[in-house]
């Protein structure tokens, strides 16, 4: 598979439509089957960190005073990253906020998100949650440090992203396993997805 970014945001809740900031990001480049590069900020955005998510996160108000802003991080993590493809566990959550802190600094993403959580409904139905903390256990994948910070929940989603591409190649026989074929599978429902991984057989 081609190199792809697997990046987390920590954030200070839901939603940047609702004027929610990002508090943390990291994203580790994953090439040949394994992390060859990696970057991790802090960045202060300007807005408090409520309670609830220090306590989740373990990122304090205090800790993202001293952190670079917002805007400086973002330029750093996106020249980091190019025009690689994207992965992300939940990757609609993580895309909202890096197209709105994208758009702060006047610039527009241009690559595919690819989303773990999604591929893992599909290719490990009989997990019992496909929560990212549930799917390392279940996958019995090494836990990267504390969840809820960045770099350690990217590089988990980076294990098992490979974990998943190991799957497409030794139990559904893809030879070739691209990014292309990663959106076809998140995309498909549960009765499309014979024909697709056929149609990947095939190839």
């Amino acid at each position: 598979m081609e190199a792809v970014a697997v990046i987390d945001f920590e954030t200070t809740g839901l939603s940047p439509a609702q004027g929610d900031r990002a508090t943390e990001i990291a994203a580790v480049i994953v090439r040949d089957g394994r992390v060859v590069d990696r970057y991790q900020s802090l960045m202060n955005a300007g807005v408090r960190i409520p309670a609830h998510i220090e306590s989740l996160t373990g990122i304090s108000n205090a800790m993202i005073r001293s952190a670079p802003t917002a805007a400086q991080v973002m330029r750093e993590v996106a020249d980091f990253i190019g025009g690689i493809p994207m992965v992300a566990h939940n990757a609609a959550f993580d895309a909202k906020f890096w197209d709105a802190e994208l758009a702060r600094i006047e610039r527009a993403r241009k690559q595919d998100f690819v989303c773990s959580l999604l591929l893992s409904r599909r290719l490990f139905p009989l997990a019992p949650s496909h929560r990212l903390g549930a799917l390392v256990e279940y996958a019995r994948l090494p836990v990267a440090g504390r969840f809820h910070r960045a770099l350690a929940d990217a590089e988990m989603a980076a294990s098992l992203l490979l974990r998943l591409e190991e799957e497409l190649r030794q139990r559904h026989r893809v030879a070739q396993v691209s990014v292309e074929l990663l959106c076809r599978i998140q995309r498909a429902s549960k009765a499309q997805l014979p024909k697709c991984l056929a149609a990947a057989r095939e190839g």
